[in-house]
């Protein structure tokens, strides 16, 4: 997707006002983002004693063994699945890691993503894992860049799709219609679709971004991202859903969660601790109660996070005891 070229020089004493704002921007990033989430943070700490903690584990307790280990099986797939976002990166790419080793990449860095953050697992824990391995920067540029479309690309079909049927009611509180949701939901459908028709009318073009060039996939590509993607979020809201004892509709539950997901990625909580929880609350407490609700929301922290995490850390050993067994081979791109 993205592939090295010359540097381009430019003149130091050429600063202009944007230039000046540009460089400013990732200094206040760096501050603004985890104060706005400390700040969150603290909200949520000052209402945890509004929550039916009794009733939430009374509900962690009324699990049936089966149940749980039936839900930690849907957690797996989903985990299974992400790992293959990877290998469509490997296709484009044509880098020649073993299959299994890059899946096993991604499977590790989505597990840490998810429980510190995704500058830590799903960027800087895959680059080291991919540079031991022998990659150069250009190649794990490309898929790291292809992973993360894939998923929001999914996102934006599943999500859009939910939005535009009206399957999901927007709260009181929220400063959007139902109409103007639906038009939403629709606008991201198009989006996702318009990337796949990029792909296919632009395919073999090449264009320069901040000096390095940029392709785009193939079609068949694109539309296996948009499959695999899709189908990693219904597992996901697929869990959530049994998790809730079918006290609301599947749609209801996936729409909950994918709006979890980006209240998650605009407040930098490491695991979106607190987040998830919060935003159940908000949108599910007039259907299911509260201590039920807290309960289904632990429980799939603990199988579909915290689970998940010890298998990526022993992942993480063997491929780092694979990767200095392997040290010295030849660079594995074509």
């Amino acid at each position: 997707m993205v592939t090295s070229a010359a540097p381009v020089s430019a003149s130091p004493s050429s600063s202009s006002p944007s230039s000046v704002a540009t460089s400013l921007w990732p200094r206040v990033r760096r501050w603004v983002f985890p104060v706005l989430g400390i700040v969150v943070l603290g909200l949520l700490v000052s209402h945890a004693h509004k929550v039916d903690w009794a009733g939430a584990w009374q509900a962690l307790w009324r699990y049936s063994p089966w149940l749980l280990l039936g839900v930690l099986g849907l957690a797996t797939a989903s985990h299974a699945l992400y790992g293959c976002f990877d290998l469509i990166g490997r296709r484009h790419t044509r880098h020649t890691l073993p299959r299994l080793q890059t899946w096993a990449i991604a499977v590790t860095s989505y597990a840490f993503n998810l429980n510190l953050g995704s500058l830590v697992g799903g960027v800087a824990l895959r680059a080291r894992l991919y540079t031991r391995a022998g990659l150069d920067e250009a190649t794990i540029a490309q898929i790291v860049g292809l992973s993360l479309a894939t998923n929001w690309l999914g996102y934006g079909l599943v999500a859009g799709s939910l939005f535009a049927a009206g399957l999901i009611a927007p709260p009181s509180q929220a400063h959007i219609g139902a109409t103007a949701l639906r038009v939403l939901g629709a606008a991201m459908v198009l989006l996702a679709l318009a990337y796949v028709a990029a792909c296919a009318f632009a395919h073999g073009r090449e264009w320069r971004v901040r000096g390095k060039r940029l392709t785009l996939p193939s079609p068949g590509l694109a539309l296996i991202q948009l499959l695999l993607s899709a189908a990693n979020w219904a597992l996901m809201g697929a869990a959530m859903y049994v998790l809730l004892g079918g006290q609301v509709e599947y749609g209801k539950a996936l729409g909950v969660l994918m709006a979890a997901a980006i209240v998650g990625v605009i407040m930098p909580i490491p695991g979106g601790l607190g987040v998830l929880e919060a935003v159940y609350l908000a949108l599910l407490s007039g259907s299911v109660k509260q201590g039920t609700l807290m309960g289904a929301v632990l429980a799939y922290r603990a199988l579909y996070y915290l689970l998940p995490l010890a298998g990526g850390l022993l992942l993480y050993v063997l491929l780092e005891k694979y990767a200095a067994s392997h040290a010295g081979a030849a660079p594995a791109v074509e």
